[in-house]
């Protein structure tokens, strides 16, 4: 009778949980997916250069950087506030600079050439994916309970799965 109930509570617990929590799974579900091809898509993140001289120190100053950012009307950068982070790609030979309007500028790290400027947006989708982009609130009071539920979706979708392999069992034996 205890098992019984348990698989009743398993399985409206599965329908109820899938229901309520489906628009914000919807969202992980999908930008789930662009995040894993986000390199492959360029829409999603511009693909990554190659610099002149791979494997070299740095030609460039943290001034030149700024300069030649600045120099890219469509960064905005006025100043190292409006730039969000810098990734040094060594082995590519350039430098990559994320400014906080999502805008990206990869610059050659000997000759400062701008190799490329164009929009990032998997920052954008990350935020999407998390939830973070609506609000703290709905983040942590949205996606992070739909986490837990997409969870025991999965654990009571593995019971519902293996019930009637266990039962047929039963019978024959």
């Amino acid at each position: 009778m205890a098992e019984m109930s348990f698989n009743l509570w398993t399985r409206k617990w599965h329908r109820w949980g899938a229901i309520w929590f489906s628009l914000p799974m919807l969202f992980v579900i999908v930008t789930g997916i662009l995040l894993q091809v986000k390199k492959q898509v360029a829409w999603i993140q511009p693909p990554t250069q190659q610099g002149s001289v791979p494997n070299q120190d740095p030609g460039q100053q943290w001034s030149d950087i700024l300069q030649i950012s600045r120099e890219v009307p469509e960064a905005k950068v006025t100043g190292w506030d409006d730039i969000k982070r810098l990734y040094v790609e060594p082995g590519k030979g350039i430098i990559k600079v994320l400014c906080r309007n999502r805008w990206e500028i990869q610059i050659d790290m000997q000759t400062g050439e701008v190799l490329s400027s164009t929009l990032r947006r998997s920052d954008w989708v990350e935020s999407l994916h998390d939830g973070s982009f609506f609000s703290p609130y709905v983040k942590w009071g949205v996606f992070l309970p739909s986490g837990i539920v997409l969870f025991i979706l999965w654990l009571s979708g593995l019971w519902l799965w293996y019930l009637p392999h266990r039962n047929r069992k039963r019978k024959k034996g």
